[in-house]
């Protein structure tokens, strides 16, 4: 597998049983491989900023995670804090329920709630969590995103009943146009499935098998 594969993967690990020394070689391995980015829980946000100090690969929090279901005014408290703390990628679960309600205003003044947050600090991903949405909703909420000033689309928590597939993808990108990244996540464990993704039209990788995809092996670790 190509070494520029890497510099497009957010090398993940929310686990809630995450300890701090498989932070540290989610670390160690992200700054080896030249990982974009680690995504952690925002408790490890600071301790990984400061192993990944200088090295050039950022910090990736996710807020709302993994329901969607928290507050705007909570999401928006923890994507702030997650800046304080040295985060430089948000990514946000949208209100999946809202949606689903037909309440586009809500989903988008959520969004743009967050992005306006972090804007000029940190790059926003708005989870859209696909598993759970027809193909009109998961059109719906890319086009919320965009409109609310999102820098990526995401397919997947991880945490549901599904991940990212290729038609999502697809789908995801012909909605957002090629200004928009999109972000892959959930069940993506070999370099087969990380080619599959980019082919598709995905610019970001979210995996917790960054290092089995870099080697071109199988990983059995889910996201």
């Amino acid at each position: 597998m190509n070494m520029d594969i890497a510099g497009m993967i957010d090398h993940t690990l929310l686990k809630a049983d995450a300890t701090k020394e498989q932070i540290r070689k989610l670390c160690e391995e992200a700054k080896e491989y030249k990982f974009a980015s680690v995504c952690v829980n925002p408790g490890w946000v600071r301790f990984a900023g400061e192993l990944l100090k200088g090295s050039g690969v950022n910090v990736v929090t996710v807020i709302g995670f993994p329901l969607g279901a928290t507050t705007l005014e909570t999401k928006v408290f923890e994507a702030k804090n997650a800046i304080e703390n040295g985060a430089a990628e948000i990514d946000m679960v949208i209100n999946i329920g809202a949606l689903k309600s037909g309440d586009n205003d809500f989903v988008e003044k959520e969004i743009r709630a967050v992005v306006d947050a972090v804007k000029g600090k940190a790059l926003t991903k708005v989870i859209i969590e696909t598993c759970l949405l027809t193909d009109e909703e998961k059109v719906r909420a890319c086009e919320l995103a965009v409109k609310a000033g999102a820098d990526y689309v995401k397919t997947s928590t991880g945490f549901s009943t599904g991940g990212a597939t290729v038609e999502d993808v697809k789908l995801m990108r012909k909605t957002v146009g090629p200004d928009i990244g999109v972000k892959a996540s959930g069940g993506v464990r070999s370099a087969e499935d990380a080619k599959n993704m980019i082919e598709a039209g995905a610019s970001r990788i979210g995996a917790s098998s960054g290092v089995s995809i870099v080697k071109g092996l199988t990983s059995e670790s889910d996201y």
